[in-house]
């Protein structure tokens, strides 16, 4: 990450970023589109949870339905968009060319997402499955399966293209998700949809498809932000560069080893939870490596930008060493089956995934359309309310957890006797969500405000000079 770039590439908006603005700007918007359809479904599910009568007369809105809405639309929707915009620019970018085959993309985009439309309404009419993360009905997969390989196929094409045969760690992690959430996607459909397999196989399908979709597929494409951005914006190289090679195998072989974890206590060979908890302990390495290369996140000042990036990083670190403690057989005895689960998918996905991604989109929606943000405190009121929704939500379910575990050891304690107890913790949760869905209607709102201003050349001094330290074009 030493290398000084030509004069020609220090420009901050090249033809890399004005030849896919169109491609990429369909992508963030169906991205941001389904962000406050799955936050308005998200607060629906949280107040359903303390106030059970809500739309219980509703067929097509139960809990457990809205629960499979919100959760499709968060991943399938909000995740994969805007993580394959921020992955395609970012390998173009480094890649020193533009993007190719962008035809693809569009074409791929909108039926990736007319898809999910389908599956979503699916869903709600009784056609989905119990599957977690993989809801969709069954006539939907093949669809999202090859359009997902359409839009990826620029970003392989800006990878084997790519001018400089130096590859830097954001590259090896945008390409690995790429790649290999078609096989795990196609493997799950497989095995879990149309060729399910029975007994308890089909739940170490279903815990490895959702462990794989994190570790090898989410966290991947967060972390191609992370490594393109904070050196770039702190003007630093990466600290210990020479171990984010060994953190990035670490996590692509170990990663989904590890989610035998949720199976502890049951009806499976004690060796596959066990082989999880080794993998979780072995996973550590990979945490601890991307807190010392990023590390520069966290010196504190800097722009909103970086902000976000250190959030981000910081739940994402702070998940894996939980994760790591509660694969421990004492501690999942006491945290499993409760609101303490949930608490830890919503510090990875929407504490770690969805901050890193938030940075992203604010550093290169500018540079693709060739404007500024209209609005500097809306970016800063959104932080605000990531900030607060975030903290809030996690704490509230990881209360709400702990008060469940302890009462479910204790047998003289009733379900209904559980159930308020918690209930004021549901309480703090919603309101948190409320928060947060408020600041992904920011976003959106500025998203809309920044593509439906005219669009001119970007003035001069719009964008700071790159560091020297960046690579070619990057």
């Amino acid at each position: 990450m030493t290398t000084a770039p030509h004069a020609a590439d220090n420009a901050e908006v090249t033809e890399v970023d004005t030849s896919a603005r169109c491609a990429l700007l369909l992508l963030l918007a169906f991205a941001v589109l389904w962000l406050v359809v799955s936050g308005v479904l998200a607060l629906v599910n949280l107040v359903q949870l303390h106030t059970p009568a809500l739309l219980a007369d509703c067929s097509l809105l139960t809990y457990g339905r809205t629960h499979a809405l919100q959760e499709t639309a968060f991943i399938y929707g909000w995740a994969a968009n805007a993580g394959l915009a921020v992955a395609l620019w970012i390998l173009a970018r480094l890649g020193g060319s533009p993007l190719r085959s962008l035809n693809w993309v569009m074409a791929g985009t909108v039926f990736w997402n007319l898809a999910i439309a389908l599956g979503l309404v699916g869903i709600a009419t009784g056609d989905g499955t119990s599957n977690a993360w993989l809801h969709l009905p069954r006539y939907v997969l093949p669809m999202m399966l090859v359009a997902y390989g359409t839009i990826a196929v620029p970003g392989v094409l800006a990878w084997s293209g790519r001018r400089h045969e130096t590859a830097f760690a954001a590259q090896w992690y945008g390409v690995a998700a790429l790649f290999l959430f078609p096989w795990i996607f196609s493997l799950a459909q497989v095995m879990l949809v149309f060729v399910p397999e029975r007994g308890v196989l089909q739940a170490l399908v279903a815990g490895w498809f959702v462990q794989g979709a994190w570790t090898l597929w989410l966290a991947p494409l967060a972390l191609t932000a992370a490594y393109y951005l904070v050196p770039k914006l702190s003007g630093r190289t990466i600290t210990s560069y020479e171990f984010a090679a060994l953190s990035f195998w670490t996590l692509l072989f170990v990663g989904a080893w590890t989610g035998g974890r949720h199976l502890i206590g049951g009806p499976v060979p004690a060796w596959i939870p066990t082989i999880a908890v080794v993998s979780c302990a072995l996973l550590l390495f990979h945490y601890i490596v991307v807190a010392l290369n990023l590390r520069a996140a966290f010196s504190g000042g800097g722009s909103t930008v970086m902000k976000f990036m250190a959030l981000g990083l910081g739940a994402y670190v702070l998940g894996g060493f939980i994760d790591a403690a509660t694969a421990l057989r004492s501690v999942a005895a006491f945290s499993q089956f409760t609101y303490f689960s949930t608490a830890q998918t919503q510090l990875a996905l929407t504490g770690a995934f969805s901050m890193l991604l938030y940075g992203a989109i604010y550093f290169l929606a500018p540079r693709i359309t060739g404007q500024p943000w209209p609005s500097v405190v809306l970016i800063r009121a959104h932080y605000a309310a990531a900030l607060t929704g975030t903290v809030g939500l996690v704490i509230a379910l990881a209360g709400a957890g702990w008060i469940q575990g302890h009462d479910l050891r204790d047998p003289l304690v009733s379900f209904a006797a559980i159930a308020a107890h918690v209930r004021p913790w549901l309480l703090i949760a919603t309101a948190a969500q409320a928060i947060l869905l408020f600041g992904n209607l920011l976003l959106a709102a500025h998203l809309v405000r920044l593509i439906a201003a005219k669009s001119a050349a970007p003035a001069a001094g719009l964008f700071r000079p790159a560091p020297a330290m960046e690579a070619p074009a990057s």
